[in-house]
């Protein structure tokens, strides 16, 4: 959740000066950044909550319609993460379990930015496929440490890559550019109890294996 206080475009500036130092393959530097303001955020968010909202004749929700496609399925400790995280979030937002009026409630929020008064959607070159998007993660992770160092939030968001035709026609994206992912900032609103939610995160010698011979 997030209070509706704008944040000055200078503090923005320097965040995003601060990311753009990041690394690339051959430094081509691939990301393309948009942010919204004001009314450009306010645009957005009504039309994309509205084109979220809607449901089928079979009552089930729109389908993605992402550049880069979702993950097929979560198995194993991929699936007991996502499932602990989606646990927690629920309770830290007093939603029931099997409520599902209420969980997709919370899922549509995603398409009000949960409050927040800006946005940003990230896009790569078509032409440099995976490893476009590689980079621009590398990008996205900067710029959630620049962030945090202004006492800037931000929420990357798949979501906001979920409907790109809707995007790619609101924000005039050329089709050569895909889009990445996304992500909602402004500053927390501290009274929302679902920004209690605290991700954990798997010792390091759960990833990583060390060679010697």
């Amino acid at each position: 959740g997030y209070l509706p206080d704008a944040i000055p475009r200078e503090t923005i500036e320097v965040m995003l000066g601060l990311a753009q130092k990041s690394p690339s393959w051959c430094n081509t530097q691939p990301w393309t950044v948009i942010v919204t303001e004001k009314q450009a955020t306010e645009s957005i968010r009504r039309k994309l909550y509205e084109y979220a909202a809607q449901y089928s004749s079979n009552g089930k929700r729109i389908a993605a319609q992402p550049d880069i496609s979702f993950p097929t399925s979560y198995s194993g400790i991929y699936r007991e993460r996502r499932r602990e995280l989606g646990v927690q979030m629920y309770k830290s937002a007093s939603i029931p379990k099997n409520d599902r009026i209420a969980s997709e409630q919370q899922a549509l929020e995603n398409f009000r930015f949960f409050g927040a008064p800006h946005i940003l959607l990230i896009t790569s070159p078509k032409e440099l496929g995976v490893y476009g998007a590689v980079d621009c993660g590398i990008y996205l992770g900067n710029l959630l440490l620049a962030a945090q160092s202004l006492k800037i939030n931000m929420t990357p968001q798949a979501a906001l890559a979920a409907h790109s035709p809707v995007m790619r026609d609101h924000f005039e994206i050329p089709d050569d550019q895909i889009i990445v992912v996304g992500a909602s900032f402004g500053y927390a609103d501290t009274t929302n109890s679902i920004n209690k939610t605290k991700s954990s995160r798997a010792p390091h010698n759960e990833a990583v294996t060390f060679l010697s011979e």
